[in-house]
């Protein structure tokens, strides 16, 4: 069996008297596809800031690979593999969808004080080597096409697939994804899945919010459920598919193969 990539070690989290993340321990395996599902308010994307430092956690640890991450903040973790896209997208409307894939890389020599003065050379072979990139993942996730449209002309699939290329720039193991096929059509969902998988088959592990139960029980597996601040499941998608209390709260009949 793989080690885990990420864990979490009685986790929480309190908003005043709300318990949104009720000491929830989880373990992430290496080279999975997880999906976290449950109802609305359960305590899933308030999990994901914990997971990737927007938040800091009442009590409780952040492992990823390991190393306690706990206090680390997000671009920390970024810098150490972990990446997500938000359920709503944040592109930089004015700017391409190409200028918004070039910003994603971390400690550009060109963001530093006297970096524009003293490293102009230094500047111009990063940015080309970073433009390089940048056309390569826009041609993986199939944006290429729009690479110097304003990112805010796109439709909502595609602003999914460009936080998609911006987290990859990264080039991250562990990659969270808030919702990626909620409001998006079936045609750029397909595509969205096709990336997915492709990513998971060259070694990206992926955690996944989603409401659609289709998508999950076709898709990822292990599954894990929350309510009301607490994991109350967690197994395989067979599994999850045969647990009486989550096909009565979440699933409904079983999903055919």
């Amino acid at each position: 069996m793989a080690e885990a990539i990420l864990e979490t070690e009685a986790l929480s989290r309190r908003f005043g008297t709300l318990k949104a993340v009720d000491d929830v321990s989880i373990s992430v395996r290496d080279g999975t596809i997880t999906g976290l599902i449950g109802p609305n308010g359960a305590g899933k994307s308030t999990l994901f800031n914990l997971l990737t430092g927007e938040l800091q956690p009442s009590a409780g640890r952040v492992f990823l690979s390991g190393s306690d991450v706990t206090g680390l903040t997000p671009d920390r973790r970024f810098a150490r593999g972990l990446g997500r896209t938000f359920q709503i997208p944040r592109p930089f409307k004015r700017m391409s969808v190409l200028e918004n894939v070039m910003l994603a890389p971390l400690k550009q020599t060109g963001e530093q004080l006297l970096g524009p003065i003293l490293r102009r050379g230094l500047i111009r072979r990063e940015e080309e080597a970073i433009r390089d990139k940048a056309i390569e993942v826009l041609d993986f996730v199939t944006l290429l096409p729009l690479a110097d449209q304003p990112a805010g002309k796109i439709s909502g699939g595609q602003a999914k697939l460009l936080e998609l290329a911006r987290v990859l720039m990264g080039d991250p193991r562990l990659i969270l994804l808030d919702e990626p096929a909620a409001g998006v059509n079936p045609v750029l969902t397909e595509v969205l899945i096709d990336k997915i998988e492709a990513l998971n088959r060259r070694g990206k592990t992926f955690i996944i919010i989603e409401h659609d139960m289709d998508f999950v029980m076709r898709h990822c597996d292990p599954v894990i459920a929350m309510a009301e601040g607490r994991r109350v499941f967690e197994g395989s998608a067979a599994e999850a598919q045969a647990n009486p209390v989550l096909l009565d709260a979440y699933l409904g009949a079983p999903v055919d193969a």
